[in-house]
């Protein structure tokens, strides 16, 4: 997404006292523990070191942050919240999210889908403690509004 052409859209559109909102928390390719460094690698062993962005490319690292497209745009007066987010998975609802994932989703892996499918809850059945998959995460929302219009 071309971040500071969506905010000079919304600068456009959106009221004069408009609040924008840009929130999340990674995903399980980003979350740095045993089990997901190791579900990584096996991703990787299927479809290369490069992160996948779906079927035609890969996943490129935003030039800048967020925050950076915020604070150059109409929207630049920016609070940053953040809330700790503790989930709890098992292996299965991890291989069911991975197939929503533009990084692991089965059109990727093709005809070795079933595979990686299979070695996937094989690893994560040996990492679950007791059938549980642990995952902490920070959620971030910026809320960004033009200066002067805060209330």
């Amino acid at each position: 997404m071309n971040g500071p052409a969506v905010l000079a859209m919304a600068d456009q559109i959106a009221a004069p006292d408009a609040t924008v909102a840009i929130m999340g928390d990674g995903s399980l390719w980003t979350h740095d523990s045993e089990w997901t460094r190791a579900l990584r690698e096996l991703i990787q062993t299927y479809l290369g070191s490069e992160r996948r962005a779906g079927s035609r490319a890969t996943y490129a690292e935003p030039r800048r942050s967020y925050q950076e497209d915020l604070a150059a745009s109409a929207f630049s007066d920016v609070n940053e919240h953040r809330f700790p987010v503790a989930r709890t998975w098992t292996p299965a609802t991890v291989v069911g999210y991975l197939r929503s994932t533009s990084f692991a989703q089965p059109d990727l892996l093709q005809d070795r889908h079933k595979a990686f499918e299979a070695e996937a809850r094989q690893l994560l059945d040996v990492c679950a403690k007791d059938g549980v998959l642990q995952e902490e995460a920070v959620f971030t929302v910026l809320l960004a509004r033009r200066p002067g219009t805060a209330s």
